[in-house]
């Protein structure tokens, strides 16, 4: 990328920043460690003042370095992005020329169809019913297009798929990075696995129910190479969100604790103190030990403490990931997991490097 470009983006993100912390007063993010960001070499610089008291540049980019963590990973993406869609044209075209054809006449001589029939065009508007809003006969000519747009381009993606194993693509841009101190924290895969994965999640969230099979697969896949730690951030309009993160953790004090992870979002309609008793019963759990551990409120501090640095790194909801370092939000489909997993393997030589697959 053209360096005046890199710093005018640099210079971009500082000026959203500083507006954020105008525009949303007093930061509730508390500053210190674990953000591993870019900061500015004028730390000391002032660049504002309220009465007699300075406000210096260091102070602000210390209480923004989660929001500044995003943005670059944001920026990170699109560059990602970017490279591979150049990279993209770059080997259609030589494809092309060596055939002696343009990029659009070598597409279409790669196999498949174009052709687009009324069977194929209304089982689509039966399926889609519910978006359109009129008779299939005044939405039949779009939806043809429709279907057509979507053939050519998963035609496209098979070409480029074929194409990109033989020119492979070495990117060489480093992601932005949070640092995670994941010791002390529950673990399932191996200590020295290469890839961790470290979840910020909540019992009662269903989202995080729905990214369970998900990190399940991720498992099933990448065996010994992959590790999973927990870390609590129970959400405060779910009512049995902090005694379900106490019982879990009385549970780990008795080794147990993904078993009781899994039967918790098993089903999550047994939450209440007296179900989460009863769940560590039928797991073989000491049952006087549980539930003294979670009658006294064991391991209140701890859980907050995952809390507090889970808003420290700019966490605002459940589930959030951090792959080695890297953030992901939300319950992604497998796949996006995998592009950050795939390219962190290849960046740490544990893995035949998977350039060619794009990044989201």
């Amino acid at each position: 990328m053209d360096p005046s470009l890199g710093a005018r983006l640099h210079r971009m993100i500082r000026a959203l920043a500083i507006v954020f912390v105008i525009a949303a007063g007093p930061a509730v993010i508390e500053a210190g460690q674990p953000v591993v960001i870019e900061v500015g070499q004028n730390q000391g610089k002032v660049v504002a003042t309220v009465g007699s008291r300075p406000i210096t540049e260091g102070e602000v980019e210390s209480r923004i370095k989660p929001q500044l963590a995003v943005m670059e990973s944001q920026i990170y993406a699109l560059k990602r992005k970017t490279i591979q869609s150049i990279a993209d044209d770059y080997i259609l075209q030589q494809a092309a020329n060596e055939s002696h054809l343009s990029v659009a006449e070598y597409i279409n001589r790669q196999g498949g169809t174009n052709a687009v029939s009324d069977e194929d065009a209304q089982k689509y508007y039966d399926q889609h019913k519910a978006q359109y809003r009129q008779p299939y006969a005044q939405v039949r000519a779009a939806i043809l297009d429709t279907i057509l747009a979507q053939r050519e381009q998963a035609r496209r993606q098979t070409i480029l798929a074929k194409l990109r194993a033989g020119d492979p693509l070495k990117i060489m841009i480093e992601p932005p990075r949070i640092e995670l101190k994941v010791e002390g924290h529950p673990e399932r895969g191996p200590a020295d696995a290469p890839i961790t994965i470290a979840e910020f999640g909540d019992f009662q969230c269903p989202f995080c129910n729905r990214v369970v099979p998900t990190l399940a697969g991720l498992r099933e896949k990448y065996g010994d190479r992959l590790k999973i730690v927990f870390f609590d951030f129970p959400l405060p309009f779910h009512v049995h969100a902090i005694d379900a993160a106490k019982a879990a953790r009385c549970a780990d004090d008795q080794h147990k604790f993904w078993e009781y992870y899994d039967a918790l979002f098993a089903d999550q309609s047994k939450l209440a103190p007296a179900d989460l008793k009863a769940t560590a019963a039928r797991l073989g759990l000491d049952r006087a030990k549980f539930a003294a551990c979670f009658d006294r409120g064991g391991h209140q501090e701890a859980i907050q403490r995952d809390a507090a640095q889970g808003r420290q790194l700019g966490v605002t909801g459940t589930p959030s990931f951090f792959i080695d370092g890297r953030p992901l939000t939300g319950a992604q489909p497998q796949s996006e997991f995998e592009s950050v997993i795939d390219d962190e393997l290849a960046r740490s030589g544990h893995a035949q490097a998977r350039a060619e697959v794009p990044f989201p």
